[in-house]
C-alpha cells in the first residue's frame, strides 16, 4: 500500500542523492529524475521497503522535460494521501562575470534551476489530488536574496526561482496546496568543489569558500537531507514562503 509519493529532481549526487537515500522509507513511492540514477539507490529502496522509479531525463530540456513528467504522473498510482514534489535540481554554472557570458550558459542555467522546477510543478498540480496532502519544496539558495559577483546567473535564477514560489503560493492559497523555497545552507557537496576550483577572477569570494571547506564548517548532506524531510512534513510547512534549514 502507497501512502506517500515522492518525486524528486537532480538525484544522482550530492544534497540530491542524500534526499533520495533518505525519502526510502516503508509505504513511499520514490520517483527520481536526473540523467542518470545513483547506483545504490534501487538496491537501498528494496531495503527498507520502498518502491522506486527512476527516470532518465536532461532537465536543461524543456521538452523532454515537460514530456517525462506528463508520462511519470499518470503512471502514478492512486490513492496516495500524502503528495511530494522536490524541485532540488541545480547547477551553479556559469561562474563567469557579467561581460563573458554566453547564450548556451545562461539558458542552460535558466532551464536548469528555473524552467524544470515550473514544468515539474505544473505536472504535478494537475495530477496530484486536490483532496490529498499536496507539498511543494522548491531548493533555493541564499544567492537568490544576496549578490555575489561572478554568480549573476545563479543569482538571478534563484530569486526567480523565490518569486515563482510566492506566486504559486498566492495562486494555490485556496487549492490546499503548500509551498515554500528552502536554501538548504553551504553542503559540502561536488558543487563546492566546483566553486572552489574557480579562479579569483570569474568569482572573487572564492577564497571564503575555501576557508569554510578548510575550517569544516561545510554540513554533511546526510544531515541537512534528513533535516529538510522533516521539515517538508512539518504542521507549519509552507508558512514562511521563503525559507532556511538552517533556522530549524
Amino acid at each position: 500500500m502507497i501512502d506517500a509519493i515522492v518525486i524528486l529532481s537532480g538525484a544522482s549526487r550530492g544534497l540530491g542523492a542524500a534526499l533520495a537515500l533518505a525519502a526510502c522509507r516503508p509505504g513511499t513511492l520514490l520517483v527520481t529524475l536526473s540523467r542518470g540514477e545513483h547506483p545504490l539507490l534501487a538496491q537501498h529502496a528494496r531495503r527498507h521497503g520502498c518502491e522506486h522509479r527512476h527516470y532518465a531525463v536532461d532537465l536543461a530540456d524543456p521538452v523532454q522535460t515537460e514530456t517525462v513528467a506528463r508520462g511519470l504522473f499518470a503512471d502514478l498510482p492512486d490513492g496516495a494521501g500524502r503528495y511530494r514534489l522536490i524541485n532540488n535540481a541545480g547547477t551553479v554554472e556559469p561562474i563567469a562575470q557579467a561581460a563573458v557570458l554566453d547564450a548556451a550558459a545562461v539558458a542552460h542555467a535558466l532551464h536548469v534551476n528555473v524552467a524544470a522546477a515550473m514544468l515539474l510543478t505544473a505536472a504535478f498540480l494537475g495530477a496530484a489530488p486536490a483532496a490529498a496532502d499536496r507539498r511543494v519544496l522548491n531548493i533555493s539558495s541564499g544567492a537568490g536574496q544576496q549578490p555575489m559577483a561572478g554568480w549573476s546567473v545563479y543569482c538571478a535564477t534563484k530569486a526567480a526561482l523565490d518569486m515563482y514560489t510566492r506566486t504559486v503560493r498566492l495562486e494555490q492559497q485556496a487549492g490546499g496546496l503548500r509551498i515554500a523555497a528552502l536554501s538548504p545552507g553551504v553542503i559540502d557537496t561536488p558543487m563546492q568543489a566546483r566553486i572552489r576550483a574557480t579562479l579569483p577572477d570569474a568569482f572573487p569570494a572564492v577564497e571564503d569558500f575555501k576557508t569554510l571547506h578548510r575550517s569544516g564548517q561545510l554540513a554533511a548532506p546526510a544531515d541537512v537531507a534528513a533535516r529538510i524531510l522533516d521539515y517538508l512534513e512539518r504542521d507549519d510547512f509552507g508558512q514562511n514562503e521563503l525559507d532556511d534549514i538552517r533556522q530549524y
